[in-house]
């Protein structure tokens, strides 16, 4: 009841500020009842802006007005509904998703065209992100690394946040939404404000959330809970003629963030973000029109910082051990404190010329530079109970480096050749690109400190885990594309690309001690390789849309952990000596290969019935096994009814297949095909004076029922998802 007592007083002040503000307010966000053409829709991930139907490569797309259509705690709660797309996660805010087979670490995510680079033991990378600052989200399904780099092996997930505008006149207008869902009684509130002129813009954004523990249909899910912030600023100038200069800041904070089934923590522990959180500085300046072939220079550069602080309550029991003098010592762990911050740094520059109607050609250099560094503090106490019955109470706090400090540097020199041949009737983009890695870290070792009692305790047995060292290799990537009109409506799609992805820090430098072994990185790695190839077909009626692909990607040199030993010495002696371990190696060749389709069809010229699917397969070929968290064949079919004298409604289902025993990869939980059932609707937006008003609602898992989501489930301890959710929202344009 407090929170909507609160969305309704913040209704009626928005109403307020909307007088105070009264200008003409954008039509922009309200494509309420029409049924968008998808081909028209311009992207801009592949470096240059085209439409889809100009472009040679599969892709899924999501705007604003999705974000608010569904329920959205995260990006990757609306991109799930999206063909070949799936979503997976610890928790209902930090989710994940996986393209095709391949899920986070072999994907490039980026916002605005920046990169987000932090840890991939704990997904969250898509959960720093406000969705209702979200003017369109571009995930090319397929290697990308030509133009993207290392990681780029199953595709790219670009991130375009709203941004201001320029106009002829002085405006001033502004944009507010709220929002409830029931199935964890979660509210948020988000405002925009946007000023501008001929030669110059401003917008500034801030937005505020909270949710409680979600409700399942076998009941609540402890530790789901979470509070969230944001706040962003953008600033365009034109200085001169063909001259155009961005500054941006986002800054996105959450707090007792749960965990629920967070996979690198024990079955038993509690474990929640105390704090996460993503600061990003950007800037870039374009000049176009130079000459009369050279369209474009543009320099691009960035600061992002991540911090991520957790607190994990183990719950286990003490360890009781009776000594041969009669003594017993008793060892309870109260908590593990890990902390993290991600920095990544650096620039782009790149070119386009225009040399006649049917050929563009780009080319550019861009560096990047990843630096981690970490801890954990181990808080334990430690009883001793003597022969007599007298008790010593110990307090031990034992400092770690999970990871030495290291740093993650990549440059390369990127180039592609768009032609277009045969009277337009095809389009042929030939991209290459090399690329320079460069490794350091500093020495680590076990344990950098422990405290007894507050004090400092001399180190006798460190182990070092990692020598200092310096690593560097070089790799490149390529990519074919190819778009044919066989029809003015229809056309086919194919692309081949050699993609590559460079070992992680985490990857390289890993250390974590899990009482019988420990997980051990190797600075050793080679890149994993990637070959893949899709096959698309794609039309456009003026009723009927269909795209439908199958791919394959074939990787080598695959990243994975393998039982092994960890040698060691101590820094006070020079003897040697092993622990098991799981090591990460490079072992493995894989392939994966399948399909999606997504089809639109208008029955009226308000009646849509749509449908899509996918399937894909991913098999270890070293081992004859299958790959982990593969998604199941899964797909949504639905109706939706729009009249823009009224709004829009919108049922469909969404439904997975079961992942069988002998189907799954080692050690994998086999789970239960389920469907889903949901509902949308949005109304037309209302014109109240010089303010416009519109709605948006629905019901997520109509018939509450209870399943699981493989990737989830098999990545961590959550063995249902959330039930039936009733949500509304309200978004004013004034």
């Amino acid at each position: 009841m407090k929170s909507k007592k609160h969305i309704a007083s913040l209704a009626i002040i928005l109403g307020l500020s909307g007088a105070a503000f009264a200008q003409t307010p954008q039509a922009s966000e309200s494509d309420t009842l029409q049924m968008v053409q998808l081909k028209d829709v311009v992207i801009s991930s592949l470096k240059v802006d085209r439409r889809i139907i100009e472009t040679p490569a599969q892709l899924n797309i999501i705007n604003s007005i999705d974000c608010k259509k569904f329920s959205s705690f995260t990006v990757a709660d609306v991109l799930k509904f999206q063909p070949g797309i799936s979503m997976g996660g610890d928790g209902v805010w930090a989710t994940n998703i996986n393209v095709r087979g391949l899920s986070e670490n072999r994907l490039v995510t980026l916002v605005d065209g920046n990169r987000v680079e932090t840890a991939t033991d704990l997904t969250a990378s898509l959960s720093m992100i406000d969705v209702n600052d979200i003017q369109r989200v571009e995930v090319i399904k397929g290697a990308q690394s030509s133009l993207y780099g290392s990681g780029a092996m199953g595709g790219i997930v670009n991130i375009i946040t709203k941004d201001g505008y320029f106009s002829d006149k002085t405006y001033i207008h502004g944009n507010a939404t709220a929002g409830y869902a029931s199935v964890n009684n979660s509210h948020s509130e988000y405002l925009s404000l946007n000023a501008g002129g001929k030669r110059w813009y401003v917008k500034v954004n801030g937005s505020y959330g909270h949710a409680n523990d979600v409700k399942t249909p076998e009941g609540i899910l402890p530790n789901s809970g979470f509070t969230t912030n944001n706040l962003g600023a953008k600033f365009g100038f034109k200085p001169a003629e063909n001259h155009l200069l961005k500054l941006q800041i986002q800054r996105s904070w959450s707090t007792d963030v749960g965990i629920p089934g967070g996979a690198a923590f024990a079955p038993t522990a509690t474990a929640k973000y105390k704090d996460i959180g993503r600061t990003l500085y950007n800037g870039s300046y374009e000049i176009t029109n130079l000459t009369e072939s050279f369209k474009s220079l543009k320099l691009n550069g960035f600061y992002q910082y991540i911090v991520r602080n957790v607190e994990m309550i183990p719950n286990s029991a003490p360890t009781v051990v009776v000594q041969p003098n009669g003594m017993t010592q008793i060892t309870a762990p109260q908590s593990v404190l890990p902390n993290a911050t991600h920095e990544t740094f650096g620039g782009q520059l790149q070119g386009t010329w225009k040399f006649g109607e049917n050929n563009t050609f780009i080319a550019g250099i861009d560096a990047w530079r990843r630096n981690i560094a970490s801890t954990r503090t181990k808080n334990i106490d430690m009883t001793v109970v003597k022969p007599t019955g007298d008790t010593v109470v110990n307090k031990v706090r034992r400092v770690e480096s999970p990871f030495p400090k290291a740093s993650f540097t990549s440059a390369g020199i990127f180039a592609q050749d768009e032609i277009r041949c045969l009277n337009d009737r095809m389009t042929i983009t030939l991209g290459g690109r090399l690329d320079g890695i460069f490794v350091k870290n500093a020495i680590g070792y076990d344990v950098d400190s422990i405290f007894k009692n507050g004090e400092l305790q001399p180190m006798t047995t460190q182990r070092v885990t990692f020598e200092a060292g310096n690593e560097g290799d070089f790799s490149w990537s390529a990519n074919l594309g190819l778009l044919y009109n066989l029809t003015e409506k229809t056309e086919l799609v194919m692309n081949m690309a050699r993609s590559y992805r460079a070992a992680s820090l985490e990857e390289r430098f890993k250390y974590i001690d899990l009482g019988s072994k420990v997980q051990l990185g190797n600075p050793n790695l080679k890149p994993e390789k990637g070959y893949s190839a899709d096959l698309g077909i794609r039309h456009w009626g003026n009723k009927f849309d269909l795209q439908f692909s199958i791919f394959a990607n074939r990787l080598t040199d695959m990243i994975t952990e393998v039982d092994g030993e960890f040698i060691y010495h101590l820094t006070e002696e020079s003897t040697y000596d092993t622990l098991p371990a799981l090591i990460y190696a490079n072992v493995d060749k894989a392939l994966l290969y399948g399909c999606d389709m997504n089809v639109n069809y208008d029955i009226t010229d308000h009646l849509r019935v749509f449908m899509s699917g996918a399937l894909v397969v991913g098999r270890d070929l070293e081992k004859q096994a299958y790959l982990p968290q593969i998604p199941p064949m899964n797909g949504r079919l639905g109706m939706a009814y729009s009249n823009p004298k009224i709004g829009a409604i919108n049922l469909s289902v969404m439904a997975a297949g079961a992942k069988k025993e002998g189907k799954i990869a080692v050690g994998e939980k086999p789970t239960k095909g389920y469907y889903r059932l949901d509902l949308t609707l949005n109304t037309k937006m209302f014109e109240i004076g010089r303010c416009g008003l519109q709605f948006f609602g629905g019901i997520d898992n109509i018939t509450n029922v209870a399943y699981t989501n493989f990737l989830s489930t098999n990545r961590s301890n959550i063995n249902f998802e959330p039930g039936r959710n009733f949500y509304i929202r309200a978004n004013i344009t004034f």
